[in-house]
């Protein structure tokens, strides 16, 4: 096939294949509700990258694991001197996580190799395909931490020390499933990096269009909080003499959602994670440990909304007599885009007659650590009602169809382009 005939708007993915691939993928770690629970470095992840690392292995493949676990599966181009075209998203879940996020944007990429296969198409330079461990967060702390060991945010020794709740560290749990590569991380060229995904919430589905074209992403910063007060009985204590933990995380949480009320368009504000000790109930609690999210798509805004999150809850720990451990666990700037990545994926839209609009990312995805040392664009795709992190997570085929072939034209066009 000659070059012009591999750049045409004709070019199309299997809509099917990619379908029933989901759907397989879909059954390590399905639950009754119709979701996935497929935490990171646990033997459901381990077995969802076996299947996947199968895969593109009979697709022609060739697989390489870096230190942090990262999976990178590249199919050979004309000169493969040339930094790969990757795209790629994560396998882990939420432990409540749809059949979508993540996994779209991992299937939706080696369907575009299985593509390129089917029609014979050598592009110029090489295509990869890749897994980044730990997109979600969930279990290990914080999100998004194994590509941003990749883009030098984070150091490989912070990056394997991070520990779940139980104090098992990523280091150890990726020794245990035999998915602790021996490839340095990172500090290689990459030619262009693009993203698929489930947009996460209704912006396109309100709006009518298949295809977001994404400019950027939200700024985020997470915290971990943890109170301490006294514990005492729940009866003979006075009300007017008690330090109580949690009424305190009470009022911080209230103070999380006004302030990102006030700080409206764009903001979002949320305590998703609390553990009360001792949780008894007829015991005044004596401490509890809770997580903030909060993101905006301006910097200077986030920044506004850190500092009046630190003084209501010195003010509030200060009224009630409790002691705080307030520490900022991570924080990531606003995003902005490769201006030639998102064109291409505008000409695509544009090439394949889809209706599309621009959209800024709510989420934190791998593409945000990624645009940090490759030109880098996201393509989002409607998700039913806007919902994710949910069992009830839905996509319709069509859409991921049409967010893969956005994907394959925009690979196509800068794996093809002078490098």
């Amino acid at each position: 096939m000659s070059d012009t005939q591999a750049k045409g708007d004709n070019l199309r993915t299997d809509g099917n294949r990619l379908w029933d691939s989901l759907m397989e993928m879909a059954k390590i770690g399905e639950t009754e509700k119709g979701g996935v629970c497929r935490l990171a470095l646990t033997d459901l992840d381990r077995e969802s990258r076996d299947l996947f690392s199968r895969w593109c292995e009979d697709a022609g493949c060739s697989i390489t694991v870096d230190k942090m676990g990262n999976i990178f599966a590249r199919r050979p181009g004309k000169n493969n001197d040339l930094p790969p075209i990757m795209t790629g998203s994560h396998l882990d879940s939420q432990p409540t996580g749809g059949k979508y996020d993540g996994v779209y944007g991992v299937l939706a990429g080696l369907e575009v190799v299985r593509t390129l296969n089917d029609l014979n198409i050598e592009t110029e330079a090489p295509i990869e395909v890749a897994v980044w461990t730990n997109e979600e967060g969930s279990r290990f702390a914080p999100a998004m931490v194994a590509s941003g060991v990749f883009a030098g945010v984070f150091d490989l020794d912070y990056g394997l020390s991070r520990a779940d709740l139980d104090g098992k560290t990523m280091g150890e749990e990726l020794e245990r499933i035999g998915y602790a590569g021996d490839q340095d991380v990172g500090g290689r060229e990459v030619g262009a990096y693009f993203e698929a995904h489930i947009e996460q919430g209704p912006i396109l589905e309100n709006e009518d269009k298949t295809i977001g074209v994404v400019t950027g992403a939200q700024g985020q910063r997470w915290y971990e909080v943890t109170l301490t007060g006294q514990e005492a009985h729940a009866g003979p204590t006075p009300m007017h003499s008690r330090k109580d933990a949690l009424v305190g995380a009470a009022r911080m949480v209230g103070e999380v959602n006004r302030i990102g009320l006030e700080n409206q368009p764009n903001a979002c504000a949320t305590v998703g994670l609390m553990q009360v000790t001792p949780n008894s109930r007829n015991v005044i609690p004596g401490s509890v440990f809770f997580c903030i999210d909060f993101r905006h798509p301006k910097d200077e805004v986030l920044s506004g909304m850190d500092a009046e999150l630190r003084k209501v809850c010195a003010d509030i720990a200060a009224d009630i007599g409790l002691e705080m451990d307030f520490e900022e666990i991570w924080y990531s700037p606003p995003v902005a885009f490769d201006e030639a990545c998102v064109s291409a994926v505008r000409s695509a839209c544009e090439g394949g007659n889809i209706g599309h609009m621009d959209i800024v990312s709510g989420a934190g995805h791998d593409a945000c650590y990624l645009s940090r040392v490759a030109p880098t664009a996201m393509i989002f795709t409607p998700c039913l009602n806007g919902i994710s992190h949910n069992e009830i997570e839905s996509a319709e085929p069509e859409h991921l169809e049409a967010g893969c072939n956005v994907l394959l034209q925009a690979m196509i066009e800068r794996a093809n382009a002078i490098q």
